[in-house]
């Protein structure tokens, strides 16, 4: 039996119980056969690897229609309450493998490609990440989808279907260079388009006073095109929809050209229009104030807040009442949640459709947006807090510009009334900014125009609470909220790892995939020798794949009996890879000052995008492969120590890395990360976490126990009190003979004897100007470090932590955040309860 034939054999016990249903394997088959004819238009004999993944994602969503179609007629019929989830961004990663889980259908998939001498695997590998978004704040959107679907909540996404996602990076010379991702270069066989639901956006214009009020006129329309995805609930028959929308130009050229006989130029102009929905931006945490990333905002938000509109009036309930006084019953029947301030145009859009088009009054208008509409903030960095300079508002959105004034008006107008003569308070909370350029302070409107406004960790809400919006508050603390994070189980654990999930399967079930706080059970096998060994054997069976990726990808053969040591994220300051290196090198300086002394072998890999424009971000990518460049191939060094920089890291990778990974580095400034999800992803995965007291690392302390997770650094209110006092980064340089070292060689030239200056600048920030305090955490962060390597040398009380940390994870499943948010802020109860399978007869009620 061959090593695949093995595979094959394992996967298929560990997936299915070993258990096949072979009718279901014969259809699969023949509907495998029928795309390939009859979709493709391809026979064996020329058909490619990659005709036959598409094949099987055909065949996996002919699964997935009756579903989908059922589930929205279900909706229709009962008439529930809907929730919006308006996000710019969803990092979707892969659909194959997750569908085929949530549909119950991947053993029976994986045989049929056996069967037909295909390799499921090698065939997964060919789909394209859908890679939506930068970070951490797409991802949520993406896991939310999931537990929205799975919790069978009438809910809808939508976004932008981005013709290009978060670039490709490439290392080149240990530099970061950027490539489109053209992820629809092949199509993609998820989504479906609608071309009969397309949307005019308007922009540019004037406005007028008529006789019914106020109107936006001689605008420039842009066609948005829906493009809709099928997002499957966990086994319960529910398939929700995300729906993307793609700038199209009017059908009609323009005339002038046609006069001029420019007929070429006429239809050149026409491919501007749709630019918006070309490219995804790539900055994470950082603002940038382009007129493309305002046009795509309000792109999505007009079209969204069209078809939302169009749904309530089209439901039984809307289409029941004359519309105009049936909108008193719109809060009722929709929800829409804004992540973060990027759709936060929908406020003065809503307005401005219920105000000029639908000719409601100012008042009543005002009551159903605030109360329709909840606001999620992702971030306290001052940098990344959206503001729109007035002038640009003026020119592509003069209305919303008029209507934004309005609220603020009245806005004023309340806090005037509550804290009389408080001018500065005034100019404080007030929506428009006018110190230099007048700009829109689109968090201030987010707050004013919801009900609800929530932070993503408790420590983050409270730090919004006690600083950033802390006026807003004191006004209005019945609005705030928090919400922490959470992660989908099924991609996170069930997907990503299924041999860990056999083994706790074996143990308490499997319903822990939709009820993950039954976790909590393995809290008592934590020191079981078996169930350490079991949990033991996938760990180190993980890593010996990911060992193999590594000398694949990166000709760096590494020791699988060493500690693998990770941090992936995106690069910022705040994140502090620096840290991390610093301590690369610290290391890197003991092992040459003292070769023969014991040391615990590590395997440290590092990985993220920087933004392009970050240049810093990008010189910190370049430190670490030039690190790694010194230590990997440092004879005296050996297998004791490697580093390895992750090249485009994205979805994919991620879960291949998470489930490998022993010691997972969560090390930002405590009070700078609102939560953070990889953290969670590493613990559900029996990863260890070093971390700072910051976003959810103080939850998850919380759950597992101090003694079961090594934190270090200042807490959120002695890095306050340092700032207070002032920091002097030369008072640690000091004192710290390995940080002098350390510092000294990056600013030496000792990593880049090419070029001795091609890293002072580092130098100048670590000493001169940073924001987030790395010589101050470097003693403690290196002393827990030392107990980290000390721990993982006692196999035993490192494996009782692990499980410690996989049965602590419950309150980080995305289902729990989900439910919270329907409870508390849309108003609706989740329901578990699976819809029937599509060749029952339908319970219309």
């Amino acid at each position: 039996m061959s090593m695949s034939d093995i595979d094959h054999e394992k996967k298929k016990q560990i997936s299915v119980r070993g258990i096949v249903d072979v009718v279901n394997v014969g259809n699969i088959k023949k509907a495998f056969n029928r795309h390939v004819h009859y979709t493709l238009v391809k026979d064996r004999n020329v058909a490619t690897s990659r005709d036959y993944y598409f094949a099987l994602a055909h065949t996996v969503k002919d699964n997935l229609v009756s579903r989908w179609i059922r589930t929205q007629q279900h909706y229709y019929e009962n008439d529930p309450k809907r929730v919006y989830y308006l996000s710019l961004e969803y990092y979707m990663g892969r659909t194959l493998q997750n569908t085929m889980i949530n549909l119950g259908i991947q053993g029976a998939c994986d045989e049929a490609m056996y069967q037909m001498g295909l390799d499921i695997e090698e065939l997964e590998d060919l789909e394209e990440d859908a890679g939506l978004g930068n970070g951490g704040l797409g991802r949520l959107a993406a896991c939310f989808l999931d537990s929205m679907a799975t919790l069978g909540l009438a809910a809808y996404g939508y976004g932008i279907r981005y013709e290009y996602g978060i670039f490709a990076q490439k290392i080149k010379n240990g530099e970061q260079l950027e490539e489109p991702d053209d992820w629809l270069r092949y199509g993609n066989p998820w989504e479906k388009a609608r071309p009969e639901f397309m949307l005019p956006v308007n922009f540019y214009g004037h406005v007028i006073d008529t006789p019914e009020g106020r109107k936006w006129v001689n605008t420039q329309v842009i066609f948005a095109m829906p493009y809709d995805s099928p997002i499957p609930g966990y086994k319960n028959n529910h398939v929700n929809t995300l729906r993307l929308w793609s700038a199209k130009s009017p059908i009609e050229f323009n005339l002038k050209f046609f006069n001029d006989g420019d007929y070429i130029q006429a239809v050149f102009d026409r491919n501007l229009a749709e630019n918006i929905s070309k490219v995804l931006y790539p900055n994470d945490n950082f603002f940038e104030g382009k007129e493309l990333r305002l046009k795509q905002e309000y792109f999505m938000v007009a079209a969204t807040l069209q078809d939302i509109i169009r749904r309530y009036k089209s439901s039984k309930f809307g289409s029941r009442d004359h519309h105009r006084t049936g909108f008193e019953q719109f809060p009722d029947k929709v929800a829409i949640q804004l992540n973060d301030t990027h759709p936060s145009l929908a406020i003065p859009e809503l307005m401005r459709v219920l105000v000029d088009v639908e000719g409601l009054p100012w008042e009543k208008a005002w009551d159903i947006t605030t109360r329709t509409c909840a606001y999620t903030n992702h971030t306290v960095l001052p940098e990344a807090l959206e503001r729109w300079p007035v002038s640009m508002l003026q020119s592509i959105l003069p209305r919303h510009l008029e209507i934004i004034y309005h609220i603020n008006f009245l806005h004023l107008k309340e806090v005037g009334a509550r804290y009389p003569g408080d001018f500065d308070r005034l100019r404080r909370m007030s929506l428009i900014e006018e110190d230099g350029e007048k700009r829109v302070n689109m968090a201030h409107l987010s707050i004013v125009g919801s009900h609800a406004i929530n932070g993503v960790a408790r420590i983050h809400s409270e730090i919004l609470k006690d600083s950033v919006f802390r006026e807003f508050y004191e006004m209005h603390p019945d609005k705030f909220q928090n919400k922490t994070n959470g992660i989908t189980p099924r991609r996170w654990l069930l997907l990503c790892n299924p041999n860990l999930s056999d083994v706790i399967e074996s143990k308490i079930g499997s319903d822990w995939a939709v009820h993950l706080e039954q976790l909590q059970q393995l809290k008592k096998l934590a020191r079981d020798q078996n169930f350490q060994r079991s949990v033991a054997k996938v760990k180190q069976e993980n890593k010996l794949r990911l060992a193999e990726l590594l000398e694949k990808e990166y000709g760096v053969k590494v020791n699988p009996a060493s500690l693998f040591d990770i941090q992936v994220k995106r690069i910022h300051e705040y994140k502090r890879q620096l840290l991390n290196c610093l301590h690369i090198i610290t290391l890197y300086n003991r092992i040459k000052k003292n070769p023969s002394a014991p040391f615990v072998p590590r395997t440290i890999m590092i990985g993220g995008k920087a933004a392009p424009g970050y240049l810093l971000a990008k010189k910190i990518i370049k430190l670490i492969c030039s690190v790694g460049q010194v230590v990997n191939n440092d004879p005296i060094v050996g297998d004791k120590l490697k580093v390895i920089f992750l090249e485009n890291y994205r979805v994919t990778l991620a879960e291949k890395i998470i489930p490998a990974a022993d010691l997972s580095e969560q090390i930002s400034t405590a009070g700078t990360e609102a939560s953070g999800t990889g953290n969670m992803k590493f613990m559900l995965n029996g990863a260890l976490t070093i971390g700072t007291l910051d976003g959810a690392n103080v939850e998850m302390a919380e759950e597992m126990g101090n003694e079961n997770i090594f934190i270090f650094g200042m807490t959120v209110d002695e890095v306050e009190d340092l700032k207070r006092r002032g920091y002097n980064a030369w008072d640690y340089y000091n004192k710290l003979p390995e940080a002098k070292q350390c510092i000294d060689q990056i600013t030496g030239g000792f990593f880049s004897p090419n070029n001795p200056d091609e890293f002072k600048d580092i130098g100048d920030v670590l000493m001169k100007w940073d924001r987030f305090y790395l010589l101050a955490d470097y003693e403690d962060y290196i002393k827990t470090q030392d107990k980290v390597s000390k721990v993982y040398q006692d196999s035993t009380k490192w494996m009782e932590m692990a499980i410690h940390n996989i049965a602590s994870s419950g309150k980080f499943s995305s289902d729990r955040t989900i439910g919270d948010y329907a409870r508390e802020i849309w108003g609706v109860e989740p329901s578990w309860k699976a819809l029937p399978d599509p060749h029952e007869p339908r319970d219309v009620q």
